[in-house]
């Protein structure tokens, strides 16, 4: 019997029919099929004809065959279920991934109101979905699926010196809360050298952003410091950046805040993937064309509470902002 599952093709559900005309044990039916005798239990089950008039009742291979073949069209379900295709549809809008939507589903142990990312997105990518635009409500609003490229790597711009590659490993691991990775978020120069500094916890994901005047080193660092400055000290113990000219001022961080300062090795930036990960949710938001030195900080704080309000599959689903404060209430005891 093949260790790679296929499904029943319309000549073995023929053969089963006559198997099962002849009345045959399902053992034998599976045996003689080279198929586990759960599939039989499973095809006959699902693929029962029933008819309501109750002159047509049983399992015939053509209309077995259909069955088992609509439940496979791309975001069937999703059509099948218009309350479930409403509460998707709904959380898109409330800018939640297809991902988050299927785990929050799980976590809330709704059995039969469930469904899984990649239904979602074929519902989005197919007829119904098109009709209504729905991937305009998708994280990057593209038009077609696509593979996910990398971003282009940066160049040198500081001293090797507090590599990476000398971070205790528990940090890699994320065993303790208080390890954050820092980036600055830049805009078009048209708009001027305003910019945001974003700052994620790689335990619970939890982010911080605000607006920096400019990129200078001392600015940046002084906002980070009175950003983190009022948490407890276990929950500010290293940041970790690319090699950026912002952030050469770092010693700031170990005379102030007593934090270690690490450092991507050069061309690097996937290794604070974290941070990285932030600012493509972010661009969702605040996309490179954003004058955001006239955005009111107001709409910066909203768009960086909804973030931390999203669920998140690394976090089973629960929310940033849940996993932290949980953290800070077991250190405020």
């Amino acid at each position: 019997m093949s260790h790679c599952y296929r499904q029943l093709r319309l000549p073995e559900r023929e053969a089963l029919f006559r198997m099962k005309a002849a009345k045959l044990p399902v053992r034998k039916i599976a045996a003689e099929l080279g198929r586990h005798p759960s599939t039989i239990y499973r095809e006959l089950r699902r693929n029962y004809f029933f008819d309501e008039d109750a002159y047509f009742r049983g399992y015939f291979p053509s209309v077995a065959h259909k069955l088992a073949r609509d439940r496979r069209v791309p975001g069937r379900k999703l059509e099948r279920n218009p309350e479930l295709a409403h509460y998707v549809i709904d959380r898109l809008r409330s800018c939640w991934s297809p991902e988050q939507i299927a785990g929050r589903l799980r976590l809330a142990g709704h059995s039969g109101f469930r469904v899984s990312h990649e239904t979602i997105y074929r519902y989005v990518y197919g007829a119904a979905g098109k009709q209504q635009d729905l991937y305009r409500l998708l994280p990057w609003s593209r038009r077609r699926r696509r593979p996910r490229g990398g971003r282009k790597p940066r160049g040198l711009k500081i001293p090797l010196t507090n590599s990476i590659g000398q971070r205790p490993p528990a940090i890699a691991r994320r065993d303790d809360f208080g390890h954050w990775e820092g980036d600055l978020v830049a805009f078009r120069q048209v708009y001027g050298k305003s910019n945001l500094t974003s700052l994620v916890e790689r335990k619970s994901r939890f982010a911080v952003l605000w607006r920096n005047p400019s990129r200078t080193s001392a600015g940046v660092m002084a906002g980070i410091c009175g950003q983190l400055g009022p948490l407890p000290s276990a929950l500010r113990q290293s940041v970790t950046f690319d090699r950026g000219t912002e952030f050469a001022a770092f010693p700031t961080l170990r005379s102030e805040l007593g934090m270690s300062s690490y450092f991507c090795e050069p061309k690097s930036p996937w290794q604070k993937g974290a941070v990285e990960n932030l600012n493509g949710r972010l661009r969702r938001f605040l996309p490179s064309d954003t004058d955001i030195a006239a955005m009111d900080p107001a709409v910066i704080a909203a768009i960086c509470a909804q973030l931390n309000s999203t669920p998140r599959k690394c976090l089973g689903y629960q929310t940033p902002l849940e996993v932290l404060s949980a953290e800070i209430s077991r250190h405020s005891e």
